[in-house]
């Protein structure tokens, strides 16, 4: 299947699971005033996470722009989705630089994960990017930061809960051989 099509399919699925699965779940720790959960399962922005290393800055911002909207759209949301993947996506590039020690355009079509960059180094880019989503993310939701410890702990639980995510998909979705050996 032709590498367009399967990148179509796969964002599809993700904003699927994301707004008809995911965000139906209220995981909470204790009820709060306002009402929200304490966290948001998102899995939603791995499909940003998984591009090609090779792909355009420009390309990245299309793309992080698109993911966010399209889950602002189900999720009536007012464009928070959208702005915080597009800070997302203009940031990975230089998280990716920062961990990876060659060239990103020497990497051709390879996609981050376990096989390319090892265990250590895709967690850490995920667990920041992730980190850096739900901070924008949470911080415009609740828009004040009168209880911050609310917030701080709302977008720790969120990253940690995603990161699990990212960790069973790559566990699911990636060979086992190319896992043992990093």
């Amino acid at each position: 299947m032709h590498t367009n099509v399967k990148q179509f399919i796969k964002f599809c699925l993700f904003i699927l699971i994301q707004t008809q699965v995911l965000d139906k779940i209220m995981i909470r720790w204790w009820t709060e005033p306002s009402g929200f959960p304490i966290f948001v399962p998102f899995l939603y922005p791995l499909f940003i996470l998984l591009l090609p290393l090779s792909t355009p800055v420009w390309l990245l911002l299309f793309v992080g722009f698109t993911t966010g909207l399209s889950v602002d759209l189900f999720n009536n949301t007012a464009g928070m989705h959208a702005f915080a993947c597009v800070l997302m996506a203009y940031l990975r590039t230089n998280v990716l630089n920062a961990l990876l020690p060659k060239n990103l355009s020497e990497y051709g079509q390879q996609v981050p994960g376990v096989k390319v960059m090892g265990w250590m180094p895709f967690l850490t880019y995920s667990a920041f990017l992730l980190l850096i989503l739900h901070l924008t993310f949470f911080t415009l939701e609740i828009w004040s930061f009168s209880n911050i410890g609310y917030l701080l702990l709302k977008v720790l639980a969120s990253t940690i809960t995603s990161m699990l995510l990212v960790v069973g998909y790559l566990l699911l979705f990636t060979n086992s051989s190319s896992i043992r050996n990093k």
